[in-house]
C-alpha cells in the first residue's frame, strides 16, 4: 500500500523545472516566428476579443476567440485523459498528455510561416493548456509551468514570510517558486535564439525535454 504522503515523479521540483523550460520555450517561439503573440496564457486574447467586438469588428474577433477556444478544449481533454487513465497500472495519466504534447508539437514544427501560423498558435494554446491543466503541483506547491504571473506572486509572499519569521519552510518554497521562473527566463532565451537558428524546427526542442520528462515519470517499483 502507497503512503499517503508519497509524491509522484509528476510532482518533482526538477521536473517542474523542465516544464517551466518548455513554457518559457514556447511563448519566445509564438512571438519570435509565430507572429509576435503569447499563446501560452489566455489573458491578452481575452482583453483583445473584447475590444474587437466593442469596436464592432467581429471578424477580428474569432481570430482572438479561436485560440481561447482550444485552451478551453485542452483543460477538458486533460480531465478526460485523467479521469479514463487515472486507474491504470501501466501508464501514469499525465504521461499520456506529455505524448499528446509531443505529437501536437511535431505537427507544428511542420506548419510554414505565414498563412498557417494562427494555426500553429491554437495548436499551442492547447499544448499549454494541457500542461498547465496536468502538472498543477510542485513539491506539493501549486504552481504554473506556462506562465510566470501566479508563480511571481506566491513566491515573493513567501520571500516577506522568511523575511519577517526567517522560517526556513518559507525559504524553501519562496527559492523554488523564483527558481521556476528562472528557468521560464532561460527556456524563453532559448527559445529566441534556437527559432532565429533553427526556424520553424525549433519547437521540436520542446519535444526532447518532453521525451526526457515523459521518461523521468516512469514509475519504478521498490
Amino acid at each position: 500500500m502507497k503512503n499517503i504522503n508519497q509524491k509522484h515523479m509528476s510532482d518533482s521540483f526538477y521536473l517542474g523545472l523542465l516544464l517551466a523550460l518548455v513554457g518559457g520555450f514556447l511563448d519566445a517561439y509564438t512571438y519570435v516566428l509565430r507572429g509576435k503573440v503569447f499563446a501560452n496564457a489566455q489573458t491578452g486574447n481575452i482583453v483583445l476579443l473584447g475590444l474587437a467586438i466593442a469596436d464592432g469588428k467581429i471578424g477580428h474577433a474569432l481570430s482572438y476567440l479561436i485560440p481561447i477556444l482550444s485552451f478551453i478544449f485542452g483543460i477538458i481533454l486533460s480531465n478526460i485523459i485523467e479521469k479514463v487513465y487515472k486507474e491504470n497500472n501501466r501508464l501514469h495519466w499525465r504521461q499520456i498528455t506529455v505524448l499528446a504534447e509531443i505529437f501536437v508539437l511535431l505537427i507544428v514544427g511542420f506548419l510554414p510561416l505565414g498563412s498557417l501560423n494562427m494555426l500553429a498558435n491554437i495548436l499551442i494554446s492547447f499544448v499549454c493548456s494541457i500542461q498547465v491543466e496536468s502538472f498543477r503541483r510542485m513539491n506539493h506547491l501549486a504552481y504554473a509551468s506556462t506562465m510566470c504571473t501566479g508563480n511571481l506572486r506566491s513566491g515573493t509572499e513567501q520571500l516577506y514570510q522568511y523575511i519577517l519569521t526567517k522560517d526556513i519552510e518559507a525559504r524553501n518554497k519562496f527559492l523554488q517558486y523564483y527558481a521556476v521562473i528562472f528557468l521560464f527566463i532561460l527556456g524563453a532565451i532559448a527559445g529566441m535564439e534556437f527559432s532565429k537558428y533553427l526556424g520553424i524546427q525549433a519547437v521540436w526542442f520542446c519535444c526532447i525535454i518532453l521525451a526526457i520528462i515523459f521518461i523521468m515519470m516512469i514509475e519504478k517499483e521498490k
